[in-house]
């Protein structure tokens, strides 16, 4: 029996990522990425792609075998245009915090923050979640779409019997290259 063959696709590769420990959570409102002190982590964050899964990968910066943690992706394949019970929330003070809901290999998760230096990174990070999930919603549309219906009205381009083709290639006209025929 043959290896099942994995694909694995880098989506995103920030180099700076920092991992704080959350404070208890605030009953009203959401997460403030403002109020985290407790940084656990700092190194690169990855989204791959690896067949129908998508993971946020946290790596050691050296030694990128050494994986910190693993935040699941549950994509909502239906057409809603948001992200929203994926495992990843943003905070509501900042563009550049989130929260992700890490899973060990058991099943065991908890909460995390996340926290970018640049605001270009956290805006690449969302991009590529969501880029993401609109692949797999095209996917799961093409999927389910009967195989009759992806034919597209076929038109015969092909040439008659007899049919001919007359080509007349301006060769040599005394309006060009004449060097400044130009009005002025």
């Amino acid at each position: 029996m043959a290896d099942e063959v994995v694909i694995e696709r880098l989506r995103l590769k920030i180099p700076n990522a920092h991992i704080f420990k959350l404070p208890p959570k605030p009953s009203a409102g959401g997460w403030r990425g403002g109020e985290w002190r407790d940084k656990i982590w700092q190194g690169s964050l990855k989204v791959v792609e690896r067949n129908d899964n998508t993971a946020v990968l946290f790596v050691d910066a050296q030694e990128e075998k050494n994986i910190f943690a693993v935040c699941p992706i549950n994509h909502q394949l239906d057409d809603r245009a948001n992200n929203g019970g994926n495992g990843v929330d943003r905070c509501i003070d900042s563009s550049r915090y989130f929260v992700l809901r890490i899973q060990n290999a058991q099943g065991r998760h908890m909460f995390i923050g996340l926290a970018f230096n640049e605001r270009n990174d956290a805006f690449d990070f969302n991009t590529a979640l969501e880029d993401s999930r609109r692949e797999k919603v095209a996917e799961k549309k093409a999927a389910a779409a009967p195989l009759g219906n992806n034919r597209v009205n076929s038109v015969d381009y092909k040439m008659k019997e007899g049919e001919k083709i007359k080509v007349s290639i301006g060769i040599g006209s005394s309006s060009g290259g004449g060097g400044g025929n130009g009005g002025g």
